[in-house]
């Protein structure tokens, strides 16, 4: 396998950094308000990682965490807590908006788009105790410095290698900078522990060393990863806007403490528009999947949507570009109901391939993880699964190798999480008679007992096609 490493700037083979399994960690939703269609886009993608690796025989273990504090508005420390700021917002506390969005996006995550979850699935505020002490190692190891008033701040100058992940230009930064923090000693400081207000008192707060506050946004992620999965991970993931801040201050703030490298791959997804603009309120494109459910589409097909473009190339979402892929997926689901309808009257030989005497899929399932293994190309797997279901419409269904096509069809739902079999149930045995009566009465060209057969099996959601290689029938579940 391999992977595009943002630290390298190149593929690199994956090859695990113990026998131990393998670890990965997810930067996971601030939890302050409704997520969108691009808060979903990553997660979509590192679940196919994940599902790859197992497929491919890797123990994984991969840890997301919830941010319920401390992400404030600004990656310049400064300004308001998002939590803090959502709880004015809804005239209810911050405990309370992230107990709200943390519920809908576990429902939206893992019963509307499909993804495995998390072994280790974490809010920030069951690890304040942890996120001290990280601190207060970091301050005894001559790392930070207090701000009196703010709190307490890393020294980016403190390392020869600070923002190596985005090869930032420290000197141009220093050189054309404005420090909105007033006392920090480096435009690249960031804050470990913020105190809180003098004037006010936060919903969420915890005592310190340092003064009453709350964690950085950075630190819940060094923290939550060193303690679920260890020093050291095999693979970080996120999006691309996490680059030059969050995940270079991870870096820093770890490897600071551990001596060890901290991640051995970092992936960073790209972004996905809407009609060709960044999503923002003051457009009025922000788009979720309520919105999508709303319009009677299929959140699948936003799923499938995604999956078409390569997790580092820019998406665009329309709704043109919506129901091209639903009806795409529509396609695939009746494919997929084929199954039930072909016998196993060939030699399901996985050693054979398509030809006079068979249609084999042996070959396209390996295809379909050959792409995948080459960086995560699910805009070539689903290439590959188009062009695989295509030979079906210049086949004769009895020269199908079932067995085949059916591993095809699980393999596809093991590493794209589509559910291609779980939304294309069999049919009653009663259906399947009225089927064979409409044929019949198509036969002896008595139209009107067809017509009426058909509109029976419709109420049914059972939508017959005449080929022809006979009749064959279509139900999906959505």
């Amino acid at each position: 396998m391999k992977l595009y490493n943002t630290l390298t700037r190149q593929k690199d083979d994956f090859t695990p950094s113990s026998d131990e399994p393998v670890k990965i960690y997810t930067c996971g939703l601030t939890v302050y308000s409704q997520p969108h269609i691009g808060n979903w886009v990553g997660y979509i993608y590192w679940d196919v990682l994940v599902r790859l690796l197992r497929h491919d025989g890797f123990n994984v273990v991969r840890t997301q965490n919830i941010t319920d504090v401390g992400h404030l508005t600004s990656d310049d420390d400064a300004g308001e807590d998002k939590m803090e700021k959502g709880a004015k917002r809804e005239g209810i506390t911050a405990w309370d908006v992230a107990n709200k969005y943390s519920n809908i996006a576990d429902h939206e995550a893992y019963d509307l788009l499909g993804l495995i979850r998390p072994d280790h699935l974490v809010a920030a505020t069951g690890y304040i105790d942890q996120q001290i002490q990280f601190a207060k190692d970091l301050e005894a190891k001559g790392y930070t410095y207090q701000i009196p008033g703010d709190g307490l701040y890393f020294d980016t100058s403190k390392l020869t290698d600070y923002g190596k992940l985005a090869r930032l230009d420290i000197a141009g930064l220093e050189a054309g900078a404005r420090v909105s923090v007033e006392g920090k000693r480096n435009i690249t400081d960031f804050a470990i522990w913020k105190l809180s207000p003098t004037n006010s008192q936060r919903d969420m707060e915890w005592d310190s060393p340092w003064g009453t506050g709350f964690p950085g946004w950075h630190l819940e992620c060094s923290v939550i990863a060193r303690e679920t999965l260890g020093d050291q991970i095999d693979i970080h993931t996120g999006g691309i806007d996490h680059i030059p801040v969050h995940h270079t201050n991870e870096i820093a703030q770890t490897e600071s403490l551990t001596g060890k490298q901290f991640a051995s791959i970092w992936l960073h997804n790209n972004h996905i528009k809407v009609d060709g603009q960044k999503m923002s309120k003051s457009l009025g494109n922000i788009i979720t999947l309520s919105d999508i459910a709303q319009k009677g589409m299929s959140i699948m097909a936003f799923k499938l949507l995604v999956l078409s473009k390569n997790y580092q190339t820019e998406g665009n979402f329309t709704w043109d570009n919506l129901e091209a892929a639903g009806n795409r997926l529509s396609h695939w689901y009746d494919y997929a109901c084929l199954r039930h309808q072909i016998h196993d009257s060939l030699d399901a030989d996985s050693s054979r391939a398509t030809g006079d005497d068979g249609l084999s899929f042996f070959a396209a399932k390996h295809t379909l993880a050959e792409s995948l293994r080459d960086n995560i190309d699910t805009a070539k797997a689903v290439s590959v699964i188009d062009e695989a279901f295509s030979l079906i419409d210049h086949t004769p269904l009895k020269n199908i190798h079932r067995r085949s096509f059916v591993e095809f069809l699980q393999t596809i739902d093991e590493l794209l999480g589509l559910d291609l079999i779980a939304r294309t149930p069999d049919i009653s045995d009663d259906l399947k008679m009225l089927v064979m009566s409409r044929s019949r009465s198509r036969d002896a060209k008595d139209w009107s007992a067809s017509d009426s057969a058909r509109d029976e099996l419709l109420e049914s959601k059972v939508t017959v096609r005449d080929t022809p290689e006979g009749t064959t029938w279509t139900r999906t579940v959505y």
